[in-house]
Parts: C-alpha cells; sequence; structure tokens
C-alpha cells in the first residue's frame, strides 16, 4: 500500500501565492520612524504649524519704524517750531491746573511711583517669562530695546534745540519726549513682546493703557507737554518694531497662535476697546477745538486744549497699541489645526 503527501500551504518548502498567505505573516518593510524636529530649547516642534506670517512682513515693520521716525519729526516741528503748535500745546499745560485738585494729587502719586513700577511690572513678567519658557534671547533683544528707547529719549532732550520764539509766552527749556511716558511705554512693550502672540491683544492693550495713564498724568502734573508724550509713544515705537521682527525671527517655535477669538486673551474686545477710546476722544478733540475756533463754545471754559491735547495723547497711545497688536499677529505663524 502506498502513502501519498501532499503539500499543504504550511509546507516551508511549498510556494504559495502571496494572496494565500495570511495576513499576520506579511511583514513589511517599514521606513523608520522621523523624530520631530527640536527647537531651541528641547522642546518638540508642533508639526501642525506652518510658517504663514502673512505678506511682505519684513516691509511692514521696516515701514513702521520709517513711519515712527518721520511722525516724530513731524511732532517736533509742528508743535516746537510752528506758532499754531505751541500755542495749542502750551494752552494744553497751562490749563491743566483747572484740574490740579484730587487729580492732580492722584497724578502726582502715580508719577511719584511710576519708576519704581515700571521697572518692577517689567523685571518680573520678563523674568517669569524668560526663565519659565528659556526664551533668553528675546529677553536680551527686549531688554536691549527697552534701554535704547529710554537713553535715546535722554539724549534728544539734550540735543534738541531750545523752543523758539514764535510770539507764545512758554518755558524755552526743551522737554521733548517725555521721560516718564518713555519709560512706562518701553516697559509695557518689553512686556509685550516677551509674551506668546495669544496673549499680546491682552498685554497690549493693558500696556497701551499704562502707557496712556502715564502721559495723561505727566500732563495734568504739568510735567510735560502733549506733544511731549507723543514723541514718547514714537521714540518707542522706533525702537520696539526692529527689536520684535529679531524676536519674532530668532523665535519662530513660540511666535505661533490660533488667531483671534482662540483665546480669551486674543480675544478681539482688546482691539475693539482702545479703538473705541480713540474714536471717543477724536471727537472730543474735534469738536472742542471747531468751538474754540468758530467762537461758539462757553466763555467761562479754560480747560478747551487740555481736552484737545488729552484726547491727542489717548489717541496716539491707542493707535499705536491698535497697530502693534494688528502687526505682530499678522507677522505670528498659524496653525493649520489646533492641537490634540
Amino acid at each position: 500500500m502506498t502513502f501519498r503527501q501532499e503539500r499543504t500551504p504550511w509546507d516551508p518548502s511549498a510556494r504559495v501565492p502571496e494572496a494565500q498567505i495570511p495576513e499576520t505573516q506579511v511583514l513589511k518593510t517599514q521606513a523608520p520612524p522621523t523624530r520631530a524636529p527640536k527647537t531651541q530649547a528641547g522642546r518638540t516642534r508642533d508639526p501642525q504649524a506652518e510658517w504663514s506670517p502673512g505678506k511682505a512682513t519684513a516691509a511692514l515693520f521696516v515701514l513702521a519704524t520709517l513711519a515712527c521716525a518721520a511722525a516724530l519729526a513731524a511732532t517736533y516741528f509742528f508743535f516746537v517750531r510752528t506758532t499754531t503748535g505751541q500755542f495749542i500745546d502750551e494752552s494744553a499745560l497751562v490749563e491743566a491746573v483747572e484740574l490740579s485738585g484730587t487729580a492732580g494729587k492722584a497724578a502726582t502719586k502715580l508719577l511719584d511711583w511710576l519708576p519704581a513700577l515700571s521697572v518692577v511690572i517689567a523685571t518680573v513678567v520678563v523674568l517669569f517669562v524668560t526663565i519659565l519658557r528659556r526664551r533668553w534671547a528675546a529677553a536680551g533683544i527686549a531688554v536691549a530695546a527697552c534701554v535704547g528707547a529710554n537713553v535715546a529719549t535722554q539724549i534728544l532732550k539734550d540735543l534738541v534745540p531750545v523752543r523758539p520764539y514764535r510770539g507764545v509766552e512758554t518755558l524755552e527749556l526743551n522737554s521733548l519726549p517725555s521721560g516718564h511716558t518713555t519709560m512706562a511705554a518701553s516697559a509695557a512693550a518689553a512686556v509685550f513682546l516677551m509674551v506668546s502672540p495669544r496673549w499680546r491683544p491682552l498685554a497690549g492693550f493693558l500696556g497701551g493703557s499704562f502707557a496712556v495713564a502715564t502721559g495723561v498724568s505727566t500732563l495734568i502734573n504739568q510735567w510735560h507737554r502733549p506733544a511731549d508724550v507723543v514723541a514718547a509713544f514714537l521714540v518707542v515705537g522706533a525702537f520696539m518694531l526692529p527689536a520684535g521682527w529679531l524676536i519674532i525671527r530668532t523665535g519662530p517655535h513660540w511666535n505661533v497662535w490660533d488667531g483671534y477669538g482662540a483665546h480669551w486673551a486674543a480675544a478681539r474686545l482688546w482691539l475693539a476697546l482702545p479703538v473705541l477710546a480713540g474714536l471717543a476722544s477724536a471727537a472730543l478733540a474735534s469738536y472742542s477745538l471747531l468751538q474754540t475756533a468758530s467762537g461758539t463754545g462757553p466763555e467761562s471754559s479754560t480747560t478747551t486744549y487740555f481736552w484737545a491735547g488729552t484726547s491727542l495723547i489717548v489717541i496716539a497711545g491707542y493707535l499705536a497699541t491698535v497697530a502693534g497688536i494688528w502687526l505682530f499677529g499678522h507677522a505670528a505663524r498659524r496653525r493649520r489645526a489646533p492641537l490634540r
């Protein structure tokens, strides 16, 4: 009796079509897993993030910086070198005496505490963010720009010629730009540059409000004219804009966000509030100056130019705030999809 041995698919010597091989026995060669790129701080970059800072970002930063320098020169020429500018600027300073009561005392206290308050707030926030997030390069750039703005303010005070006589009784001593306002605005700007993009709208609104309040306080206390405060804002902008661009270029791994509304600190409310404040101030300044020019205002009013000067400070401060929030939001990277 003869036994016949038949081959089965499990016989190693048998040739079995590949389609009959169980799926669990098919071993496919897989490429080794790729590692996510590491950032400078050792953190893994978000693979869903792409570099999409908007169009002409570098050009916008250059134009904004040049605009600050040009506006600074225009502010000096109009409010220091012309009769109309001197009259408006000096009238606002003189009329501030009418508010030298309770408001003056509060302004004096704020100005007394301002140097220490600005330095303490900025130092705490910058150190906290630097140590916690390891943003050493950003901290160095922000601090250098802050120091540069304050040094430039003091240099301008010495280099700018004295106020020429244009028929307006005023002190010939140059007071442009305001040192107190420069300190407050530069400290707020340093914090703005150090925080992540989703916190910048809130930080910009709070810092801008702090700088505006400081500028108005110098006017109420008769330390500076409105043009001095506006010039201080422009000096800070001329230094902080290039610094901000360097921070974005050297720290692309953390300058990334999901856009407005993705976080409560990035709500469009922080853009709407300064816009509304600026528009209300513009309306107030226009109404006051038009009444004065037409001669229809109340004869007993002695604060028309003060309110106009205050409105100028508010408009300039909040205009810089809105422009800064928009520009840095435009330059930050955007995620394609939220983080999981």
